[in-house]
């Protein structure tokens, strides 16, 4: 009954299935990893920015650059202040409020964007404490320079005179003449009665809708085994039908041609 597995039309139909199960099988897998690589990233940036918090600040340039492997860690630069920005639209606990960031002018030449701390409501510079003045050392967690779009980071323009919607090198170039760095670090104890602005996993670190899509991926390659599979199965089933018919000579009889009439 199954002799027409044998026929070049069911070989072709074979192989393509011995060749596309494994496939998928082999995408699902690959995304699966790729998902438990985030989650595993994420446990190991939520266990260090835990450890990092009681571990001794090393000098900025021994941490630079910024990548997963320095990001939240604890560093100390000393310089003077110099130029403060507001940062909107950010939020703290569930509140919108805004990030203070002042440049910090080290003795390298170059500038060092500090978040200072948060406070509630509009963005308003008169709400904004002045920073110390004089010669002054800063003690946070390492930041690496935000991408506009990503993880809530606003990606507005037009924004009114000494705020910026990112920290990043990128946008702080154009409104400050400052040499920077790519970086930038969030106090360990904001200043003024300010709060303090939590560190943050490095990107690609946390499970965010990327990583959600590798999860939504593995499930799609899988099923598209499963329906490799099913339709094998249907295929099979209807021609092993057809050639059982056949030999009982249940062959259903093609209708006539209609007979024109001229």
């Amino acid at each position: 009954m199954y002799r027409f597995l044998l026929t070049p039309r069911w070989w072709g139909i074979n192989v393509f299935v011995l060749l596309a199960i494994p496939f998928c099988v082999f995408m699902g897998s690959w995304q699966l990893s790729r998902f438990e690589g985030r989650v595993q990233d994420h446990r190991a940036a939520t266990e260090q920015a835990a450890s990092d918090r009681h571990e001794t600040a090393r000098p900025l340039e021994s941490m630079l650059p910024v990548d997963k492997a320095t990001s939240g860690r604890r560093v100390t630069a000393s310089g003077h202040y110099g130029k403060q920005l507001l940062v909107p639209g950010r939020q703290l606990d569930g509140k919108n409020g805004f990030y203070v960031l002042t440049l910090l002018r080290t003795g390298s030449g170059k500038a060092l964007p500090v978040v200072r701390g948060w406070l509630p409501g509009k963005a308003d510079p008169a709400k904004a404490p002045a920073p110390p003045s004089g010669e002054v050392t800063v003690t946070g967690a390492l930041q690496a320079s935000e991408t506009p779009g990503d993880n809530g980071v606003g990606a507005q323009g037009g924004l009114p005179a000494g705020q910026t919607a990112a920290i990043s090198s990128a946008s702080l170039v154009n409104l400050v003449p400052d040499r920077l760095y790519d970086a930038w670090v969030t106090l360990d104890r904001a200043d003024s009665g300010m709060r303090g602005v939590p560190a943050t996993a490095p990107g690609g670190t946390g499970l965010d809708l990327k990583a959600f899509q590798n999860l939504g991926y593995t499930g799609e390659w899988f099923v598209f085994a499963g329906f490799v599979v099913f339709m094998w199965f249907r295929l099979l089933r209807r021609e092993a039908e057809a050639v059982r018919d056949a030999a009982l000579g249940l062959v259903p009889e093609e209708a006539p041609e209609p007979v024109s009439s001229s």
